[in-house]
């Protein structure tokens, strides 16, 4: 039986590329020593490139297969690939919305409670067994605090829901207001980082600037104001960040993403506080199956002549 061509970026979990596997002819660029050569063969070929939120597509990649048709992306975000480029050669994309909401924005709140109340920290020192030994100093709450979002989408308004029921004072800012949410609006990261005891970036980086989560932000955030990142490395001005962690001016941060993943910063290592996760967000059995599955009736719309499911059009922006 004819199996239709299908190149894969960088390889999914074995059990999705087994999957795969069995309904598709697989051409993975992450496996070969020889790229050029390997995108010379497929080329003629390959209608639909596989990938991810992190390895993406850019214009280069795109433009080395001029029978492209469609680009699947195993992820919600689309930054990594060059959209523009993409829609000047008709080629459509698709991701993966929705399905992790619930558990990025679980993760939002498990990392703000997890620096608030230095609970990795706290861990070490009860494995060292240093507890009765070692000072374990006072922390913050987090109840009743001030929670600023940037990005008030799927995931910014899963984390306001949850951090409702810490009675927690909820503020954002995002492109536009919205109206059918009560809670405070801010034009600027900077204005709303000025009201706020913690301040969690949730937006998409399809359309925000490297680093433009930076001085001025972190300067308005203040010595007792604490990061949380759960959307994409390059929001942040890293150096900077880095910087204001090191000299104490603002409290702390708890990231899950970085610039260079997963070859991150070493000075991250250092500095006492951070929480450093290593982009597990959406890493739930759950959530993965789900996104799974959307990859797999994308393609089979593709192949099939038939919608995609989740085509992106720019209206997820926020998601």
């Amino acid at each position: 039986m004819h199996k239709e061509e299908l190149l894969v970026v960088s390889r999914y979990p074995e059990s999705d590329m087994a999957w795969l596997a069995q309904h598709y002819t697989l051409h993975v660029l992450a496996d070969t020593t020889d790229r050029a050569a390997l995108l010379a063969d497929v080329a003629p070929r390959v209608r639909v490139l596989a990938t991810n939120g992190e390895s993406g597509a850019d214009a280069t990649l795109i433009d080395a297969l001029p029978k492209l048709e469609v680009i699947v992306s195993y992820g919600v975000g689309v930054d990594a690939i060059d959209l523009a480029h993409a829609a000047r050669r008709g080629i459509r994309v698709t991701n993966t919305p929705e399905v992790l909401t619930g558990d990025v924005a679980d993760f939002g709140i498990a990392l703000m409670l997890a620096i608030a109340r230095q609970i990795p920290q706290n861990d070490a020192l009860v494995r060292a067994g240093q507890w009765g030994t070692a000072s374990f100093p006072l922390t913050t709450r987090m109840f009743g605090k001030r929670l600023g979002i940037v990005g008030l989408g799927r995931v910014g308004r899963a984390v306001a829901r949850r951090a409702e029921a810490f009675d927690m004072k909820i503020a954002y800012h995002d492109r536009i207001r919205f109206e059918d949410v009560a809670y405070d609006y801010h034009p600027s990261a900077a204005a709303l980082a000025r009201e706020v005891d913690f301040l969690m970036v949730c937006a998409a980086a399809d359309q925000i600037p490297r680093g433009a989560i930076g001085l001025e932000v972190f300067d308005a955030l203040g010595p007792e104001g604490i990061l949380v990142n759960v959307a994409r490395g390059s929001i942040i001005d890293e150096p900077v960040l880095l910087a204001y962690l090191r000299e104490r001016r603002i409290r702390g941060a708890a990231l899950d993403v970085y610039w260079n993943e997963p070859a991150i910063d070493l000075r991250w290592r250092s500095l006492p506080n951070v929480v450093l996760q290593a982009h597990r967000a959406s890493a739930t059995v759950e959530t993965r199956a789900a996104m799974a599955q959307l990859v797999r009736d994308n393609l089979a719309a593709c192949f099939g002549g038939r919608p995609l499911v989740t085509e992106f059009t720019g209206h997820l922006a926020k998601a």
